[in-house]
């Protein structure tokens, strides 16, 4: 089955031909780093994430940009969202840039989300910005108004058509203040002239002042992925104005299409409320790691398609980290039972079991990336592994080796839940883990010899609280989680 992608912009799923055989371009809005990153960032991000690991396991070579917004994002008021910050901190607007760029990454690191290729910032692209608002004014699609120059959107008969608006139903005040020099409502800044007591500031042919948020994403995707590029992926929340803002003048400045793909993740809400600071609801990625493992958080992400919304609740965080932990249980037991494992080629029949669910994963995730489908497979995989290892055995080396690659391929590589033992500190913690739980095996069983059924019990239900299950068979005591 070939891979096909749900495309926004026309609204119907195709299948996905790439314009170089072999060779992915993708590029996915960045953040705007003025706070802490939330976990509304999180649900795309790693859904982009696991697009890009499976794009990669397809074995396309994959070039991924994803930008970072740290000027010209404005608030309703006009005011630039970095400048707003700065003020509060009593600090510089690159500190502030600084600042939260970095949490982000941490907190993208965190998640298990590898990094993009590149992570091109606005304000290291003046000049590409600058070059593109001039081709515009230069074709007829922007003109200069006392300092600043907007985009004329009567110019681009197209625009509306990824969003679905209609120009003539545009009301004034869309993102940013209406302004007078304006000749439609709807014209877009591309330039914005500096005030006096602006910070971030810019010499331009038509005097200081700093890039409109929209233009900094078509001049950064131009440079690094050419005119025309296969995959555009954000959140929908900015499918109005910024994307379609994106192609108006991506278009109208080069004559060619823009992205050819475009992949909108769903919205966010907490407790069934859009996320707000003014309603004091709002979740960062640092808050909700203190509180679950990362495989949790991706997990009840993954638990959901990339384009439709999902709410976050401590209650389905619960049920997607159960979940991740019973797919975990039965990786670490077939870890713990391979290293005693003696040797001897796989079970034929457990080859079939891996082959039929490898074909079921694949076809679900070539099917516009469906990762709550494929997610359900691994859970009756887990299902059917756990039966296996716990009833039924000894295994040969071959057969717990095959059960452990199929996890590291579909629940690592493409998933990013299952971690990888092989890393130094991952290993030393699960040695750690079994040597203490081994010890209080013993612990248990001494009592249990001398009768004290009090703490042979103690023993187990604590271990239980912990999420630790042991046992009991004629050749001795197993354990494995919950």
């Amino acid at each position: 089955m070939t891979l096909k992608i749900y495309n926004v912009l026309t609204r119907q799923k195709e299948e996905f031909v790439p314009l170089q055989p072999g060779k992915v371009n993708i590029y996915v809005c960045g953040p705007t780093v003025y706070d802490y990153a939330h976990i509304g960032h999180a649900k795309t991000y790693v859904s982009f994430d696991v697009i890009v690991r499976y794009l990669r396991y397809l074995g396309y070579d994959v070039l991924y940009v994803q930008n970072i917004t740290d000027v010209g994002h404005m608030l309703d008021t006009g005011e630039d969202r970095i400048l707003k910050k700065a003020r509060q901190l009593s600090a510089l607007p690159m500190q502030v840039v600084e600042t939260y760029m970095r949490a982000y990454f941490a907190d993208m690191d965190a998640l298990g989300v590898q990094r993009p290729d590149i992570s091109p910032r606005a304000s290291g692209h003046i000049p590409e910005q600058i070059a593109m608002v001039q081709t515009l004014i230069e074709k007829g699609h922007a003109y200069e108004s006392d300092g600043s120059v907007y985009f004329d959107v009567t110019s681009f008969p197209e625009y509306g058509k990824l969003s679905g608006r209609v120009l003539e139903e545009q009301e004034e005040g869309t993102r940013e203040v209406v302004r007078t020099e304006k000749r439609h409502p709807a014209d877009f800044a591309l330039w914005k002239k500096a005030d006096p007591e602006h910070i971030l500031r810019w010499p331009s042919p038509w005097g200081e002042g700093f890039p409109g948020w929209h233009v900094e994403c078509s001049a950064m995707a131009n440079k690094y992925l050419g005119v025309t590029f296969d995959i555009h992926g954000g959140g929908i929340d900015n499918i109005f104005p910024h994307n379609e803002c994106e192609i108006a003048q991506s278009e109208a400045a080069h004559g060619e299409p823009f992205a050819r793909y475009w992949m909108l993740t769903g919205s966010l809400t907490l407790d069934g409320v859009k996320m707000s600071k003014s309603l004091g609801n709002s979740l960062t990625i640092q808050e909700a790691l203190r509180r679950w493992r990362p495989e949790a958080i991706r997990t009840f992400i993954l638990s959901s398609h990339y384009a439709s919304p999902i709410d976050f609740s401590d209650e389905a965080v619960e049920a997607a980290y159960k979940g991740w932990q019973r797919i975990w249980g039965a990786v670490t037991l077939a870890r713990q039972q391979l290293r005693t494992a003696a040797e001897g080629e796989a079970d034929p029949g457990v080859l079939t079991l891996l082959a039929e669910t490898k074909a079921q994963f694949l076809e679900k995730m070539n099917d516009d990336f469906n990762a709550p489908a494929a997610l359900a497979g691994l859970h009756e995989l887990t299902r059917q592994v756990n039966i296996l290892l716990n009833e039924h055995g000894p295994h040969s080396k071959g057969t717990l080796q095959a059960i452990d690659a199929l996890y590291r391929e579909l629940g690592g590589q493409v998933l990013g839940i299952v971690p990888d033992e092989t890393d130094s500190g991952s290993r030393a913690s699960a040695e750690r883990e079994e040597g203490l739980v081994k010890l209080l095996i013993e612990l248990r069983a001494q009592a249990r010899a001398n009768r004290d059924w009090a703490t042979a019990d103690s023993i187990r239900n604590r271990l239980k609280a912990l999420g630790i299950i042991l046992e009991d068979r004629p050749d001795g005591t197993i354990w494995k989680l919950e």
